[in-house]
């Protein structure tokens, strides 16, 4: 797993408004292996537990509240 090469590949999209675009379409949002294939197509070698990884990493850098937060959002989607 290689969360560099997912950081260097997110750092690539804010950059390249095509791929920004892509990434933050919020009508068709990509599933998990359109990103994955993506990422690849660019030339990154990034495998599903290295976005699981960056999923905990981030938020493990979350406070207590701001867990609480997100928690309480996704409780009212349901």
């Amino acid at each position: 797993m290689s969360l560099e090469q997912l950081d260097a590949f997110l750092a690539l999209a804010s950059r390249r408004p095509d791929l920004d675009r892509i990434l933050h379409d919020a009508d068709n949002p990509l599933d998990l292996a359109a990103f994955l294939a993506l990422a690849r197509a660019e030339g990154f070698d990034l495998e599903e537990g290295d976005v699981f990884a960056a999923q905990l990493r981030s938020e493990e850098a979350l406070s207590d509240a701001e867990l609480q937060e997100r928690a309480a959002g996704e409780a009212r989607r349901l």
